[in-house]
């Protein structure tokens, strides 16, 4: 059973449940045509905004693949089995280093044990609330590529489970984490994309337009959208209040919540429905009375606030 059926038919899980294969080439389509697009328009029109521009779209859009990735892993971005698996890996997990079944193996426990002291995940979200110095510390360190640079050092996470989503591993980690069919996806991928942005302009373009933005805004967005999910919420099993959902306007999806994903709660209600569900799924809750309920943030500037809301230390 899942915690949806508290609050949903059967029915009412089956019809959100459905997957299309349709609309899984859609989204993954969409995700590297935007790439392409940003990167066409520096070329086109190089000068500093266009550059910093194409930094931040493709590096959330970097994120808009790991999402991509994590709808593979629940079966949900494609109706059809091989699919799922060929683009939740190559299309998707590969390009930006990460792995498809590492990540899932992962990501169930999370969902299985979610901010419980068994909650693999527990580490990013326990922190807070922290105080608003701490943070601006962190966002610091990734915005300028220490956070990325000291993950991809140490070989990017162990497994490539957790998508770039932690600042540590131990060394038995770090020992398997880039191996075998791993690293030949992720050389393969990142190859033919070394050789597609040097067609477009020259070689450079690779580490400009994809590493950089991998190893800086990528990581930015990606904590901010850790913090919005299960930062500063409650420590309980109760699906509504340890788990948030953020509503988000069309900016905020492009540059911090690509293919819904701050319809956060409703996706550990019911996993397996498809991202482009969750916004079904999120009215048909609210027409249910269930909203008052939901641990909800409008917006991800008042998840920063909640998440730095620890006093800073007086001065000694």
């Amino acid at each position: 059973m899942t915690p949806g059926t508290t609050f949903l038919t059967r029915d009412e899980i089956r019809s959100l449940s459905a997957r299309s294969d349709l609309w899984g080439a859609a989204l993954v389509a969409h995700c590297w045509l935007v790439i392409l697009a940003a990167a066409a328009l520096f070329v086109w029109w190089p000068n500093v905004a266009t550059f910093l521009l194409a930094l931040m779209v493709i590096g959330s859009r970097q994120l808009g693949l790991a999402i991509l990735m994590h709808e593979a892993a629940h079966n949900a971005l494609f109706r059809t089995p091989w699919l799922n698996a060929f683009a939740g890996n190559w299309l998707c997990g590969a390009p930006i280093l990460a792995d498809l079944a590492a990540y899932r193996h992962y990501h169930l426990m999370h969902h299985r044990h979610t901010q419980t002291d068994r909650d693999p995940d527990l580490r990013l979200s326990k922190p807070f609330p922290t105080t608003r110095a701490s943070l601006r510390r962190k966002l610091f360190r990734d915005i300028t590529g220490q956070t990325g640079i000291k993950q991809r050092a140490a070989q990017i996470l162990f497994a490539f489970r957790l998508v770039g989503e932690t600042e540590s591993v131990s060394s038995q980690d770090l020992a398997q984490a880039f191996g075998g069919p791993v690293l030949t996806r992720a050389l393969i991928a990142n190859a033919v994309l070394f050789a597609v942005f040097w067609t477009f302009g020259g070689w450079w373009l690779w580490p400009a337009l994809w590493l950089l933005p991998l190893l800086t805004w990528f990581q930015l967005v990606l904590r901010i959208r850790n913090i919005a999910e299960h930062g500063a919420v409650a420590f309980c099993d109760d699906p509504l209040r340890n788990t948030r959902t953020t509503l988000a306007g069309p900016l905020a999806r492009a540059f911090l919540a690509p293919y819904w994903v701050n319809f956060h709660l409703e996706h550990h209600l019911v996993m397996h429905v498809p991202a482009h569900n969750l916004p079904r799924l999120h009215a048909l809750l609210r027409q249910k009375g269930v909203a008052a309920r939901m641990t909800l943030a409008q917006g991800y500037g008042q998840v920063l606030r909640e998440a730095s809301a620890r006093p800073d230390r007086p001065a000694a």
